[in-house]
């Protein structure tokens, strides 16, 4: 059951590749706070988590959506049902990927020359739901360390907000954090279950 991951996953390659060989086109459907902070150009919120910078930014977005995002479409249609569950997963992806950019709007909307793009915000929201309902699940990290879940989730956190804090990169880590804690959140108000079953997972957990 991963149609609309697929049907997810297609738009963001189309749109890509269109806005690739558009200039003009990239330039509009880019988030820049600046333009949405004068010109109140509001769909750059919602644009700018389709297109991405390359091939590779395309591909790994895209790959971790493939395979999380199937797993989470499993899990909603099994606890809501198939319409509902498509409803509520297609909600949190893009609703992740406005909210994911919240952060970045405030901190550079008088700065002209500030952009951001990609799925970030909304894949990491998808991964951290994942989390949730199974946090001892390995991750494997280039196809070869495998760290639970919860543990590499946890990481994943710290660096994003200490890297957040030093800004020395173009990486939008604030998408990344604040769209992973988008998932969690999102994913307690729908199922408050997964709490007791989160801590239970951990309790239980042991390495050997």
């Amino acid at each position: 059951m991963d149609s609309i991951t697929i049907i997810l996953i297609v738009i963001s390659v189309a749109a890509s590749l269109y806005a690739w060989n558009k200039p003009e086109v990239m330039y509009k459907w880019i988030f820049n706070p600046y333009s949405v902070y004068t010109k109140q150009e509001y769909w750059r919120f919602i644009t700018s988590g389709f297109i991405h910078q390359d091939y590779m930014h395309l591909f790994f977005n895209m790959f971790t959506l493939y395979f999380f995002g199937s797993v989470i479409e499993q899990y909603y249609a099994y606890l809501f049902g198939g319409t509902l569950g498509i409803v509520l997963f297609v909600g949190m992806y893009l609703v992740a990927i406005v909210i994911s950019d919240v952060a970045t709007y405030i901190k550079h909307r008088e700065d002209p020359s500030y952009n951001s793009l990609g799925a970030s915000g909304g894949v990491s929201a998808v991964v951290f739901s994942a989390i949730m309902f199974d946090p001892t699940s390995k991750i494997y990290l280039f196809g070869l360390i495998g760290i639970p879940g919860f543990i590499l989730g946890a990481l994943f956190l710290l660096y994003s907000y200490q890297r957040s804090k030093q800004m020395r990169d173009r990486i939008n880590h604030d998408a990344h954090l604040y769209g992973a804690l988008f998932g969690v959140i999102f994913t307690v108000i729908i199922e408050p279950n997964v709490i007791s079953h989160f801590i239970t997972e951990i309790s239980n957990f042991s390495f050997f």
